[in-house]
């Protein structure tokens, strides 16, 4: 029982924002680290993030029933009782919010709020279920934690706020689109207007490509602020040079399920070699 109310908050996105998180404040503070303000910020950050999470199960708990990578979730399955879900997730959410506003500061707070919002109203609730551009803005909830650290330092909306912004969000559609078109044929059966499902796969792995390549000019602007060294900048434009050139092979890939299955996991390690770069390598470190 313990086990399905941690799988409603989908651990493994939260595992992969709070590396986020704790990036971004870590780039911010450049080693001068106020360990007890992390801490508060990284608790606020995954208790908003997870009460995010169960709502997207509460609302999506038939259509994720038509589908055989979510049919086992825990609503889904009928494991757990949707109403106490709900409750669950206004707890969580409550707290996250109480955390943000209260142990860290009032704009950290409110870009919980935003993030909530849109990924609960805007994402779950409308986009998912009407339009392509689902994952585009869907995207805008997803690069809410690493603002969130980093402003949780600063206290104010920077280059460096917008920089982290533009890393995150432009990471997620290619990584989700990887996913996406593994399984086209379940997403149109559980009525999901994904972009492989409306417009095609060859069309949305055209649509990749652009995402993938702008990540190249973001991780050399971080570099050249001066947020993070040398380091930083060669192992994050090896490993964005690598994906974008897998990326762009998947237009001629012969089989697509092969290609698409390693375009998500090349994506996945992307984003974690660029934040532990950006620790290791963030500007300012005392060696």
């Amino acid at each position: 029982m313990m086990r399905d109310w941690i799988e409603l908050t989908k651990p493994r996105i939260l595992q992969l924002n709070l590396i986020a998180a704790f990036g971004g404040y870590w780039l911010a503070s450049r080693w001068m680290v106020n360990w007890t303000e992390l801490w508060w910020v990284l608790l606020g950050t995954v208790f908003t993030m997870a009460s995010s999470c169960v709502m997207n199960n509460v609302w999506d708990w038939k259509l994720d029933q038509r589908m055989i990578r979510t049919k086992d979730r825990p609503l889904a399955a009928g494991r757990l009782n949707r109403r106490l879900a709900w409750i669950y997730a206004l707890v969580l959410g409550v707290c996250g919010e109480w955390i943000l506003f209260a142990k860290v500061n009032v704009l950290c707070g409110w870009l919980g709020l935003l993030g909530m919002f849109v990924y609960m109203i805007v994402y779950t609730m409308w986009l998912k279920r009407t339009s392509t551009w689902s994952t585009s803005i869907g995207g805008i909830s997803g690069a809410m934690p690493p603002i969130i650290g980093y402003c949780a330092y600063t206290n104010e909306v920077d280059a460096g706020a917008v920089l982290l912004f533009a890393l995150l969000f432009l990471w997620q559609p290619a990584h989700f689109w990887s996913l996406a078109i593994r399984r086209v044929e379940e997403y149109r059966a559980a009525g999901f207007p994904l972009l492989p499902v409306e417009k095609g796969v060859r069309r949305t792995k055209l649509q990749m490509i652009p995402y993938v390549v702008l990540l190249l000019p973001t991780v050399i602007m971080i570099y050249m602020y001066g947020y993070a060294g040398l380091i930083f900048l060669a192992v994050s434009m090896a490993a964005g040079l690598v994906w974008a050139w897998h990326t762009a092979r998947g237009t001629s890939s012969a089989n697509t399920e092969k290609w698409a299955r390693t375009n998500f996991l090349i994506s996945v390690n992307y984003l974690m070699v660029v934040f532990v770069m950006m620790i290791v390598d963030t500007a300012g470190r005392p060696f």
